[in-house]
């Protein structure tokens, strides 16, 4: 299914179908203040075994990520973030980084690499924000990469469509996306480190 929802203020009727959707373990195509993203409920194993297969990825090896509403929902899957992690932090979000932490018990098995680590993002898109705080709970991300030579990353919502209608549940158009990724900033060590240059840029 393919659902326009508005990127500025979202319709509640179409937000709570795509949230209903999540909550029975469906997959979906999204919008972020970046790429397109395929998500799913970090708490449904299929539904990220699911996204993972998609994606060609294994889950005991990859490096997965989720969306959060705000800091403090961050902090409810984090080891106890430190001053300057959460200063700068506060400082980029909402917006288009991935910051790396030390992961707690909190985070649902698949999550659980080697290294216990975690990849989070509060995007600094609506649609986003209100799938989150519909569903209640973090919400899985991972971009949507494009065969394409010219193009690495899907950008218009009719095509993405076209691809994937039979692979997911819903497709959300949220307008035409980026062909940039987040900023990826770990901060698992005693100085933050950008592990991939991004959208954002990252003001220590």
């Amino acid at each position: 299914m393919l659902l326009k929802i508005h990127p500025e203020h979202p319709e509640g009727r179409k937000i709570k179908q795509a949230v209903e959707t999540l909550d029975k373990g469906g997959v979906i195509i999204y919008p972020t203040d970046t790429v397109y993203g395929l998500g799913c409920d970090i708490y449904n194993h299929k539904a990220v075994d699911r996204i993972c297969k998609l994606r060609g990825l294994d889950p005991v090896k990859a490096r997965l990520s989720f969306i959060c509403k705000d800091i403090s929902q961050v902090a409810e899957f984090s080891k106890q973030i430190d001053n300057t992690t959460f200063r700068l932090m506060k400082k980029h979000l909402p917006g288009p980084f991935t910051f790396v932490l030390n992961s707690n018990n909190s985070v649902p098995k698949l999550f659980k690499n080697r290294k216990r680590t975690i990849g989070v993002r509060v995007p600094d898109n609506n649609i986003c924000q209100a799938l989150v705080e519909g569903l209640d709970r973090p919400i899985l991300t991972a971009s949507l990469k494009n065969d394409d030579e010219i193009l690495e990353y899907f950008t218009d919502p009719q095509d993405i469509y076209e691809d994937f209608k039979k692979l997911v549940d819903i497709v959300i158009d949220g307008g035409v996306g980026s062909n940039h990724p987040s900023t990826v900033v770990d901060c698992t060590g005693s100085e933050p480190i950008v592990l991939r240059e991004g959208t954002g840029v990252l003001e220590v």
